[in-house]
């Protein structure tokens, strides 16, 4: 049984799949906009029209902005071809995408050919030499054999950004900060993972505000769209063998994409063929199709399932192929993959996907997902479940297994901040001041006062959560049931001060109230009231959306619902540990934890006439107590030499 972490309803506008005069879809024209940036990073997910935008923007600066030549880089062959000659003139644009045979350097060749291909294209004047597509590879070890100067007025694209740091991080980052400083290159980098912090990062802070910025959301493509209309992420728990709990949780009248664990994880049996095997038995009788390289499952009803099993190597070009000419809907039934199927791959009738093992990098997160939310006429609602191991309270590694499912669980937290609005908060002054759409109006906000807080929170907040929730204090703090007040009071800003040093303490708590009012506002219940009231149920209360005050979200846990999945599918058990766990660190502080409290405690003085009582029944001030007591400790150590 999937227990669901979030569900967002979409309205089915159809916007995100409409065009413009120039046959742009919504987020291309968004980035066409910002066609004269040198620099430009965008930001959008799977299928919403990246590879196009980048045209569009490539052939404007080829022909209106004095760039020479264009450089498509992509992270595997694979990709190139979403970059072939496209007819664009016929749909509204001035010119169509055409590349030179000879110029795509992701077909068949060996890395060398590439190489010299690369350089004579470089070093060529020949008008048909403009463009010209290359992998991630071919382009760093092309860049050994240059200079940074040959770069002048090109542009280099890098498809899939965030590959750049996790792959080539020495050669190929290195290669894009030396052309960004030392050429007149333009250039411009693409991704779908919407969290900087999930890598190591390729940019140094000051060169990535260099680059202009264009983000797409999630949930400006979903709801854009013509038939999906929701979308659930949530999670189930299992013992002994995962395949044993697949009948649970696999519904096999959806289209499905299985991923099965890394063979490194806990949830992996080190034998991923044996595995394959495993899922086809439980799904039933398996015959193999020499065809099509598909599996041929009976089920105990007598319906057929046409499986493609992406995990064996033997065979697996063949499956590939078959995938990529499909076109209907009974073509395919289920998908079994290990490291394929997330990236460079298209079955939009996918509307499940099934992961086994927790992933501890949001954009392969970001990636599966992007597999099951096409929009296609077969699917009104898509899903994401996580089938994870339940630790045993007897285990040893109880909190190595709790600290994996906190991984797994917020990550769909985090996934929150990209497929549900974004909302834009305004203090509340006058009664007269109303709440409408995104725009939330709040009584007692403290709206940016510098340029510096302002900035982070208009375009660094889903980068922040990332950083708080997958902070292990954090993350146990979730799984122990802390106090909404400590979490939102104490914790999280020491996230912030350590993510943001230069930050002086009336710009943390400007940051901390956006941050923490867009994740609790983001998961409230929504529902009409009479009169065209809004209510919103937070802290199981509904409050009227025109008087919700930042002291009211103070005392609402944001990651609340975490901790009710942990509490519900977690034995009790493993629950006393966990809660014995944190009790034995509560109270530990770091030197810039103890600054951050020291106002607290002051505070907590002046409006209650008296200091923190450590015996206090509420965390919040038992833990400004502690603080206080180990302040006076380190009074005397000092006073005493």
């Amino acid at each position: 049984m999937t227990s669901n972490i979030f569900e967002i309803n979409y309205n089915g506008t159809g916007k995100s799949q409409n065009t413009n005069a120039l046959g742009m879809r919504e987020m291309q024209a968004r980035v066409y906009e910002k066609r004269a940036s040198q620099y430009l990073l965008v930001k959008a997910p799977p299928a919403s029209g990246k590879s196009r935008a980048l045209m569009f923007v490539a052939l404007d600066k080829l022909t209106n902005q004095g760039v020479k030549k264009a450089i498509i880089a992509v992270p595997e062959r694979s990709i190139g071809k979403s970059f072939q000659t496209t007819e664009l003139a016929k749909f509204g644009f001035f010119s169509d995408w055409v590349i030179n045979p000879k110029n795509n350097l992701t077909d068949r060749g060996t890395s060398e050919s590439k190489v010299s291909q690369f350089i004579n294209f470089i070093r060529s004047t020949h008008p048909d030499d403009n463009i010209m597509i290359c992998t991630h590879a071919t382009l760093r070890f092309a860049f050994e054999k240059l200079n940074d100067s040959d770069f002048d007025k090109i542009l280099l694209a890098i498809d899939e950004f965030h590959h750049v740091s996790q792959d080539d991080n020495s050669v190929l980052g290195n290669a894009i900060r030396n052309i960004l400083g030392n050429s007149s290159a333009h250039i411009i980098a693409m991704t779908g993972s919407y969290f900087r912090g999930d890598s190591v990062p390729i940019l140094e802070p000051t060169d990535e505000q260099k680059f202009d910025k264009v983000t797409y959301t999630y949930y400006e493509q979903l709801e854009g769209y013509k038939h999906l209309k929701s979308f659930a992420m949530g999670y189930s728990f299992y013992r002994g063998r995962y395949t044993d709990a697949l009948s649970e949780v696999l519904d096999t009248s959806k289209k499905t994409i299985i991923h099965i664990p890394n063979v490194n994880s806990g949830e992996s049996t080190k034998d991923k063929y044996d595995e394959v095997d495993r899922i086809l038995e439980e799904l039933g009788d398996a015959k193999f199709d020499e065809n099509t390289g598909l599996w041929l499952v009976t089920e105990e009803n007598g319906r057929v399932l046409k499986i493609a099993d992406l995990v064996n190597e033997e065979g697996r070009e063949k499956v590939q192929e078959y995938i990529r000419n499909m076109s209907e809907l009974d073509d395919l039934d289920i998908i079994i993959a290990l490291g394929m199927a997330k990236e460079g791959f298209d079955w939009p009738f996918a509307e499940y996907a099934l992961t086994i093992g927790y992933r501890n990098s949001l954009t392969e997160v970001v990636q599966i997902i992007g597999r099951v939310t096409r929009d296609s006429s077969n699917k009104t609602h898509t899903q994401f479940t996580n089938l994870i191991a339940q630790p045993d309270a007897q285990d040893d590694e109880v909190m190595f297994a709790v600290n994996n499912i906190m991984k797994a669980i917020t990550a769909s937290l985090l996934m929150e901040a990209v497929l549900a609005p974004n909302f834009t908060f305004k203090r509340k002054d006058t009664d007269e001041q109303k709440s409408k759409g995104t725009d939330i109006f709040i009584k007692g906000l403290k709206e940016p006062s510098t340029e510096r807080s302002k900035n982070i929170i208009q375009n660094d907040l889903n980068d922040l959560k990332a950083t708080i929730l997958q902070d292990a204090q954090i993350q146990q703090a979730i799984a122990a049931g802390v106090d909404a007040k400590v979490i939102n009071k104490q914790l999280i800003p020491r996230v912030i001060m350590n993510s943001y040093p230069d930050l002086s303490n009336d710009e943390t708590e400007e940051v901390r109230q956006h941050i923490v009012a867009q994740a609790v506002i983001q998961s409230a219940e929504r529902e009409e009231g009479t009169n065209g009231n809004q209510f919103l149920r937070m802290a199981n209360k509904f409050i009227n959306i025109d008087e919700i005050a930042i002291d009211l979200i103070d005392e609402v846990n944001p990651f609340q619902r975490a901790y009710e999945v942990i509490s519900k599918e977690i034995d009790a058990p493993t629950l006393r540990f966990i809660q014995d766990y944190i009790d034995g660190i509560k109270f530990a502080f770091s030197e810039d934890e103890l600054i951050m409290l020291y106002p607290q405690i002051v505070q907590f003085r002046s409006e209650n006439g008296r200091i923190p009582d450590k015996s206090s029944p509420d965390q919040y001030e038992q833990r400004l107590a502690y603080a206080l007591l180990r302040l006076e400790q380190l009074r005397r150590e000092k006073e005493n030499g």
